[in-house]
């Protein structure tokens, strides 16, 4: 397997000026065949003419700035090169600690020393596959010359280009169909054949037999369809060694660490049955030691050992109270079942850990590991477990080999039947267990559905009414905090429209002022003060006002206006008319003493009652002008139809 491995030298993807030189490790079955230094369009002509099977890196920040420059970057890898990110997916750790899974040392400070690591840990399988793509491609046939607004040959030249289009269009069909590939095709017809035409290809990138090109009349393009988000996929294909402590009981708890002895998964839960433990240890990894932190191990336990063929580990003596609290001390843990969990894997790993020091000072570079953990703690010596990890290399048969190679036979056989016998009992014992479960799961589930359905109703009932009391409450707050707002909003508005007592030994009637004979100016003195029956009101700018407003005050019942002109006479002869017309009193503020003090004021009653008088005199008289003239009016059209009619009958 070819692997090229590459780290940053200088540059960054995210420079506009110094753009990113990398160190490229060509690898190839674990041994190296070159080194170099090369640009990023350097990298894509080198990754175009060997095509390696594998593009490992430790980041992928260092070829893209984001997601869509990601996109490109992958879409312009050849079909059957992958992109891997040898420090893991989702989850990402730093090179030095998956170097150190493999046993590689490195100086981090020399990027060809980190791209050899690099290629050296792909091809060892480690990293995730970064996974863009779904299992869809594109392929776009269309022009790759604009027709242009034409001349005498205009209609030849775009029957020739539209022409070729179909006839790509045609050979690239035939060739899907004969790969046996499922796809659909949307054609868009123009004069003379297709102006563009896309086919939708059920397969990944790599199975459609086309590649991307450009003629002169034509172009050709492949890609694959994106998904939704980028994904990661483990290279090696298999999942981390735990080491599992359990706690059974009403409260199961289940502890797991890796082979590092870091905490991957702890959890707890009441009424928890033995296949629910199992699927979340499966999920996690490949349970490799079953722990338990008393003495005989419990047989709840002991089945789930079983069903991983882990290595069993009980301590020599129960562990107290004490001493889990010291095994877990600077863990977090939820409870004490949590706790008693956590304390034995914790125990265990202590154990083998110890044990595996010595053999893995022995261990040459470029091994996995865990693998090696794994080995020695199933029972291997370190030369088998480091000789089923590599081919044997061919060596001279001699005759002694095949006497040790059926021993070794024999030996394994009689290992494999015992485990069988072990097994079929174990699978009895099982088959036994569910019959009578399914008995008891039986009769539980029809009295399940007698219970479920009482529980439904009550619950139902439960939830409208609790539902209806909450609605009560709230409406009942909201209803105290507006009668609270109503009751100050009240005392406020009384305290606003009540007239300020006059002085001692001052005698008047109130006046309100108004400021202008605007409706803005009617709405705001209402909103403030109020504007009742009787009221007085003095104006103090009587330009810019309005008919509507004239009759609205009328309407309202307001005594009179007092109108600031500064000399007796009226201030405008046309508002006086129109107050006339309402009736509403028009009174200059000479002929009724006003005394004013902020937005309220009073006037002499006397000279107010004179003033009044005078007004209903005008009124009257101009009552009696209008109907003198109204009189004098219909005299003379009176008069008028009569002569018509003498002079039609003479």
């Amino acid at each position: 397997m070819r692997v090229f491995g590459i780290d940053v030298v200088k540059g960054s993807v995210r420079s506009r000026s110094r753009r990113p030189v990398y160190a490229l490790v060509r690898m190839e079955d674990g041994e190296i065949l070159g080194e170099q230094e090369v640009t990023r369009f350097r990298l894509l002509k080198e990754l175009a003419a060997e095509k390696p099977e594998i593009l490992a890196v430790d980041s992928l920040q260092e070829i893209a700035r984001d997601q869509q420059e990601l996109y490109v970057f992958l879409q312009a890898l050849p079909t059957g090169t992958r992109l891997v990110q040898v420090t893991g997916g989702e989850r990402p750790e730093t090179l030095g600690k998956v170097a150190a899974r493999y046993n590689i040392s490195f100086d981090r400070f020399d990027p060809s020393d980190e791209a050899r690591t690099i290629a050296r840990i792909a091809s060892l399988g480690g990293g995730a596959e970064v996974v863009a793509f779904e299992n869809a491609s594109d392929v776009v046939v269309s022009r790759h010359r604009s027709i242009g607004k034409g001349g005498w040959s205009q209609n030849r030249y775009t029957r020739k280009i539209h022409g070729a289009v179909l006839a790509h269009a045609r050979e690239i069909e035939a060739l899907l169909a004969s790969a046996s590939l499922r796809f659909e095709k949307k054609e868009s017809r123009a004069f003379g054949g297709a102006s563009r035409v896309v086919f939708q290809v059920f397969a990944p990138r790599e199975l459609v037999p086309i590649h991307s090109r450009r003629g002169t009349d034509v172009q050709v393009r492949v890609s694959g369809r994106r998904a939704d988000r980028i994904r990661f996929r483990p290279l090696g294909g298999g999942s981390r060694y735990l080491v599992v402590g359990i706690d059974p009981g009403t409260t199961t708890a289940i502890a797991a660490l890796d082979l590092d002895g870091k905490v991957v998964h702890l959890s707890s839960s009441r009424q928890r049955p033995m296949s629910e433990v199992i699927e979340a240890l499966y999920r996690t990894g490949k349970p490799l030691v079953i722990a338990s932190d008393v003495r005989e191990m419990p047989f709840s336990v002991e089945r789930i050992r079983r069903a991983f063929s882990a290595v069993g580990y009980t301590p020599r003596e129960d562990r107290t109270g004490e001493e889990k609290g010291e095994l877990v001390a600077g863990y977090q843990y939820g409870n004490i079942h949590e706790r008693d969990a956590l304390a034995a894997a914790i125990d265990a790993f202590r154990y083998y850990r110890n044990r595996l020091q010595n053999a893995l000072r022995r261990v040459p570079p470029g091994v996995d590991l865990d693998r090696v953990r794994a080995g020695i703690i199933r029972g291997q010596s370190l030369d088998q477990v480091l000789g089923g990890m590599k081919p044997a290399k061919p060596e001279k048969v001699e005759t002694v080999a095949e006497p040790v190679a059926e021993v070794r036979k024999d030996e394994r056989v009689m290992v494999l039947d015992g485990t069988v016998k072990r097994l079929k009992g174990y699978v009895a014992e099982l088959e036994a267990e569910v019959k009578e479960k399914d008995r008891a799961m039986d009769r539980l589930r029809e009295r399940l559905g007698h219970m479920q359905a009482a529980w439904r109703q009550q619950l139902r009932r439960d939830a409208e009414i609790a539902r209806r009391d909450a609605m009560i409450q709230d409406l009942r707050r909201r209803l105290r905090k507006e009668e609270r707002g109503n009751r100050a909003m009240r005392r406020r508005i009384e305290r606003i429209r009540r007239p300020p007592a006059p002085a001692e030994g001052e005698a008047g009637v109130p006046v309100k002022v108004l400021d202008s004979l605007t409706r803005d100016a009617v709405q705001r003195l209402e909103s403030e003060q109020g504007i009742a029956e009787g009221d007085l009101l003095f104006v103090a700018k009587t330009a810019g006002w309005g008919r509507s407003v004239i009759r609205d005050l009328a309407e309202r019942g307001v005594r009179a206006l007092i109108a600031a002109t500064g000399s007796p006479q009226d201030p405008d002869p046309q508002l006086r008319e129109t107050c006339r017309e309402q009736p509403l009193p028009l009174l200059p503020e000479g002929k009724v003493g006003i005394r004013l003090k902020g937005k309220a004021g009073s006037v002499d009653p006397g000279a107010l009652g004179e003033a009044l008088r005078q007004w209903d005199e005008d009124q009257k008289e101009r009552e009696r002008e209008q109907k003198k003239a109204m009189v004098e009016y219909i005299f003379r059209e009176y008069r008028t139809e009569r002569e018509k009619e003498v002079r039609k009958g003479g």
